[in-house]
Order: structure tokens, then C-alpha cells, then sequence
């Protein structure tokens, strides 16, 4: 093995500028004889180094080098120009310069009423922005299954079947408990609400408008956004994340074919079947409560429930389910392509993906609620 040079160093001060020679072998074993002189060099002027007679070089003198050029031109983060010719130097110097550079200052935003006006703005634009695209994400939707509807053969009915019985039933359990419970507690509040009017009896309607036209469908709805959701898009995001649809593409299959379409199709028919499971097990909440609370025998209150209640309040509740299917899988598909490279980014277009779907379902509902009372249904 080769002796250890001591490291040395020379500042040359011209009408040029600086120049510091240095030599002797700069690694982590000798680096410390030199490190207090250096700390005490500063000669305020551009820098240059001359690395002609440099021996043995590694990361820790590369760190003590960067650190003196940087205190000797404070206020630049440029390298200094180097001079003569190192096998490692250039490189060793650039690398740790490039590491050891600190990040801009996060850039503090002003108060007043001009930066929430800047805000607001900027918000504004975000929403108009994510609105156009869903509208372009729509359209081709809309597309690709009228396309894929006229041609059945090219239909993945196994992928559609798996997702009917992924999103479909394996979501009747919990969708049939939430409404029953829903049941009870509109019955309970009916019930003591219509008795200061000595009214009870007509918790039978209480319970067939609310359940048939607006509960059964809504609760299914936010069901979908917070289960189905969150499950289409990180399915999506992660395949995305895995450059599975790069690959698709590559083989040329359409994403919007075998990912967007068939979960399109498999909501817009199971959301119905949910949405008539969540009515029946809403009024099945409601008979029990005027069973147990009311003495309305079961009998009594289907009965009434028939004749009271017209049947086109289940056809307005039933009308609503495609849709609020058809918008869950829409987002949840469109926010699942969004996702990047990141876990970050799969995050945030799932919990973007819910918070969507259940604006949008509240949304549609109240439009729905107003066409049907203009149209005097």
C-alpha cells in the first residue's frame, strides 16, 4: 500500500481572482489536519481551485472543499471553476455540492384582502378546471360504452360479472343493515312528533315517502361513495402506479374498455337491485318500530302502506339509483387514472375520489327533488 501524503493547501491572490491550490491525499483519514485552517480561510473574492497536484480524494474532502468554496462566495450556489485535471474531483465535488445545496425557502404568502381574493381565485380555477375535465372524461365514457353496447361481442363479461359481485353483493349486507336502522330512527322520530297531534298512524306514510323516494337510494349512494369508490380508484391508481396500463396500452388494449366500461355497466345495473334492497329493509325498520312502539300490526301497516303511498314515489326513488351508479364509477374510474408515480398521489385521488362522489350524489339528489316537484310528481 501507498504512503498517506498529508494534505496541504496555498491561496493565490491575483487581479484575476483567487486561487486554491491544494495537494496531498483529501480522504476521510488525513482530511482533519487541514479542516481548522480551512474554517479560517476567507478571502471574499470568486474562488478557484487547482486540483493539479490533488493525490487521494474522496466524499469527506470533497464535503470540507464544497464547504470552504461556499464560504468564500456567499450568496451563489454555482460550483466554483476548478482547474488542472483529477480522476475523482470534478465529480465528488459536483455530487456533494448538489446534496448539500438547502432548499428554497417555503414562500410565506401575504394577508390581507388581496391574497384572499388571490386565493379564492386560484380555487375558483381549480374547480372550473376539474369540472372540464370531468365533462371531457364523461363524454368519453359515454363513447366507449354506446360503442361497446352496440357491439356486445367485445363486452368483458367476466370482468363486468366481477365487479357485480364485488361492488353489487358483496355490499347488500351492510347496505340492508344501514337502511333498517334508518328505518327505526325516522319511525322513532315520527312517531313522537305526530303523537303531540295524536297523528301516530300516519307514520305509515312518514315511512313510505321518506323510504321510497329519497332514504333507499341515498343511502345507497353514499354507501357506494365511501365503499366502491375508494375501491375502484386505488385498483386503478395502483395498476397505474405499477405502469399496468402503460403495458395494456402497449399490447393495444384501451384502458377505457377494460377498466372504465365494465365497472361503468356493472353499477348502473346493480345500483337499482341495491337501492330496492335498502327500501324494503327501511321499511321493514319502520313496521318493526309500529309494531313494538305503535301497536300498528304489520299487516295493518303494509296494507295502509299501499293504499297511502302511490306506487310512482318507488319509480322516482328507483329513477335516481343508474344515476348516482353511473356518477360513483365515473369519478371513482376518472380519479384512479389521475394517480401518479406516488403513494402521495394514490392517496389523494382516493380521498378525492369519496369526497366528490358524495358531493356529487347530495347534488343530483336535490336536483332531482326540484324537476320532480316542478313536474308536480
Amino acid at each position: 500500500m501507498a504512503d498517506t501524503v498529508s494534505p496541504d493547501f496555498a491561496l493565490d491572490q491575483g487581479d484575476e481572482g483567487s486561487v486554491l491550490r491544494i495537494s496531498g491525499d483529501w480522504t476521510v483519514a488525513t482530511v482533519q489536519e487541514v479542516d481548522e485552517a480551512l474554517r479560517d480561510l476567507a478571502p471574499g473574492r470568486p474562488l478557484r481551485l487547482d486540483v493539479t497536484n490533488l493525490g487521494g480524494f474522496d466524499t469527506a474532502g470533497a464535503f470540507v472543499l464544497d464547504r470552504t468554496l461556499r464560504a468564500a462566495m456567499p450568496g451563489t450556489e454555482d460550483t466554483a471553476e476548478i482547474i488542472g485535471d483529477h480522476a475523482a474531483a470534478r465529480s465528488l465535488i459536483a455530487q456533494v455540492h448538489a446534496v448539500s445545496t438547502p432548499a428554497p425557502p417555503t414562500p410565506v404568502r401575504p394577508g390581507g384582502l388581496m391574497a384572499m381574493l388571490e386565493r379564492t381565485g386560484e380555487g375558483f380555477l381549480k374547480i372550473v378546471t376539474e369540472a372540464i375535465a370531468t365533462l371531457a372524461f364523461l363524454g368519453e365514457t359515454l363513447v366507449t360504452c354506446a360503442r361497446l353496447l352496440f357491439r356486445p361481442w367485445k363486452l368483458r363479461w367476466t370482468s363486468i360479472v366481477a365487479v357485480m359481485e364485488e361492488a353489487g353483493l358483496d355490499a347488500l349486507p351492510i347496505i340492508a343493515f344501514l337502511s333498517f336502522f334508518v328505518g327505526m330512527v325516522v319511525a322513532f322520530i315520527g312517531a313522537t312528533t305526530l303523537s303531540d297531534f295524536d297523528l301516530q298512524i300516519y307514520t305509515v306514510e312518514l315511512i313510505g315517502y321518506s323510504e321510497l323516494r329519497e332514504f333507499g337510494v341515498v343511502l345507497t349512494g353514499i354507501v357506494l361513495a365511501g365503499r366502491t369508490n375508494s375501491s375502484f380508484t386505488a385498483q386503478i391508481g395502483t395498476m397505474k402506479m405499477r405502469q399496468e396500463i402503460d403495458a395494456m396500452q402497449t399490447l393495444g388494449l384501451k384502458p377505457m374498455e377494460v377498466l372504465v366500461a365494465p365497472r361503468i355497466i356493472a353499477m348502473v345495473i346493480m345500483t337499482p337491485v341495491l337501492a330496492f334492497v335498502a327500501t324494503l329493509a327501511g321499511i321493514a325498520g319502520g313496521i318493526m318500530v309500529g309494531w313494538l312502539s305503535l301497536d300498528i300490526n304489520p299487516g295493518v301497516f303494509i296494507e295502509r302502506l299501499r293504499t297511502s303511498v302511490p306506487l310512482d314515489q318507488f319509480w322516482v326513488g328507483m329513477s335516481k339509483a343508474p344515476v348516482f351508479g353511473f356518477v360513483c364509477a365515473l369519478i371513482a374510474c376518472r380519479q384512479g387514472l389521475n394517480v401518479g408515480g406516488s403513494v402521495q398521489s394514490l392517496g389523494h385521488a382516493t380521498t378525492t375520489s369519496v369526497v366528490q362522489a358524495l358531493f356529487a350524489i347530495i347534488v343530483l339528489d336535490a336536483m332531482f327533488a326540484i324537476f320532480y316537484m316542478e313536474m308536480g310528481i
